[in-house]
């Protein structure tokens, strides 16, 4: 619900301020022609649905 709600907000602001477009598209290419920056998030993001492993007592 709250993730529908968010994307209601972000498109009516774009329809408001069609600006913002160019704004949020050059953002999103500097933060992508940062291939560490980009490499960090993915693993934030997959880490989020890895299983915990514990070490084994020996």
């Amino acid at each position: 619900m709250m993730r529908w709600l968010l994307l209601g907000v972000l498109i009516g602001l774009l329809i408001s301020y069609p600006s913002l477009l160019g704004l949020l598209l050059a953002v999103a290419a500097v933060l992508l022609s940062k291939p560490v920056a980009v490499a960090f998030g993915l693993g934030l993001a997959v880490r989020v649905h890895l299983p915990y492993l514990r070490r084994r007592a020996r």
